[in-house]
């Protein structure tokens, strides 16, 4: 049986939606007459879920669920098949628990797969932008490995995780980010609104400027004569960067050079090792093979560069070479790291030690985050008090020759 989306009218003409299973769209056509509904579209939930999915990737938005969404899903399946139900009935819990219509419509096409014999895994990969690759792969292991309640509860946690350090990071940046829209706000009122006005009691005086005051007179009557061009050019900056970015070889150029910027390359390293020890530990303690792990771990990675690295440390691995050193060859993972990987692999409890390699690494991420989350304000202060610093001299330097002239 299949799962269908439908829409109906009741008998009061209110407009219901829901999912409902069938052999086919006639077949919950009827049963929908019977409850004394009237359809207006019935559709198979495995295709309005996969158009929404391409509408949602079309435009660049992130995953089709939300990672709350998709951790709070992962937690109740793996409560329900601990408790011992069949992945069918569990799937039809989850899909009846949620509020959410577009969610409970995939939950219930998964189900129908389930039902028609494949496996879990192969079911959620219908749905490639909710369920990623490592969830998939990590389900597929627990399914072979018969321990598929400790897999969804590691994955609930590892999804809970990862959503709390990217809320910790947006949240850090609110303050940086309100400082720097405060500050373009300040000087361009400065610049369209005060400086012209200044400029009418200079210019009735005669008198030779300072360069300052000029090159601040001249570029307050840019912007106010063609602020709509800076709007179109830095528009067009943008557009066009972009554009660049989505050929391969310069956006591979440019992750290359991420890498090596003040503070913002050692972050971006930071931000991917941690993601990829995380990712790898949970892929190899849930009894994925460890070239398979490493190549999902890899695809995780946002840095285009280091995931060409990780690539070449796979195959290596792939002919016999340890971890340790396949890592250590690509570069950019940190000593420490290395380090407690070879321990792991010369005591053969690697799984153990990639554990702690993950939680390592998340706390040094944290850290440095919050470095840099302290250190942003102040200089963002501080070149703030520059720029307004330089407009105020520009206007009273011009004031100051005048009183020099008089006395």
């Amino acid at each position: 049986m299949a799962a269908f989306d439908y829409v109906a009218l009741d008998g009061r003409g209110k407009q219901t939606k829901g999912v409902l299973e069938g052999d086919s769209q006639r077949q919950v056509r009827q049963h929908l007459r019977d409850k004394g509904l009237v359809p207006l579209s019935v559709e198979m939930a495995a295709k309005a879920a996969g158009h929404a999915s391409v509408k949602k990737f079309s435009f660049g938005f992130g995953q089709a669920i939300s990672a709350r969404d998709l951790a709070l899903l992962t937690r109740q399946m793996a409560t329900l098949v601990q408790a011992g139900l069949p992945i069918g009935e569990v799937l039809t819990a989850v899909a009846q628990q949620t509020e959410k219509p577009r969610i409970q419509s995939m939950m219930m096409a998964v189900r129908s797969k389930v039902l028609e014999g494949y496996t879990l895994a192969d079911s959620l990969a219908e749905y490639p932008r909710a369920f990623p690759g490592l969830y998939r792969a990590t389900v597929s292991a627990g399914e072979h490995s018969g321990h598929l309640d400790l897999v969804l509860n590691r994955l609930a946690d590892y999804t809970e995780s990862s959503k709390e350090t990217k809320q910790k990071i947006q949240g850090a940046m609110v303050y940086p980010a309100f400082l720097v829209v405060f500050s373009i706000a300040i000087v361009s009122l400065l610049m369209i609104k005060v400086v012209p006005n200044v400029v009418e009691v200079f210019s009735g005086t005669g008198q030779a400027l300072p360069g300052i005051t000029q090159a601040l007179i001249a570029t307050s009557g840019f912007f106010v004569n063609w602020w709509w061009l800076v709007l179109l050019l830095l528009a067009g900056v943008v557009m066009g960067l972009n554009a660049l970015l989505q050929q391969p070889a310069i956006e591979l150029s440019w992750h290359k050079k991420i890498l090596v910027l003040p503070m913002f390359g050692k972050l971006s390293r930071n931000i991917n090792t941690s993601r990829f020890a995380s990712t790898l530990s949970i892929l190899t303690s849930s009894g994925v093979p460890l070239v398979e792990a490493m190549r999902i771990a890899g695809e995780v990675m946002a840095n285009r560069w280091l995931q060409t690295r990780v690539r070449e440390a796979t195959q290596k691995v792939s002919e016999g070479a340890s971890l340790k050193n396949a890592l250590q060859h690509a570069g950019y993972f940190p000593p420490m790291m290395l380090h407690m990987i070879a321990s792991g692999e010369s005591s053969g409890e690697l799984d153990t030690m990639l554990s702690r390699v993950a939680t390592s690494q998340e706390q040094d991420l944290q850290s440095f985050i919050g470095i840099v989350v302290s250190i942003l304000p102040p200089i963002l202060l501080v070149v703030m008090a520059g720029l307004v610093l330089m407009i105020v001299l520009a206007i009273l330097l011009p004031i100051i020759q005048m009183n020099n002239l008089i006395t």
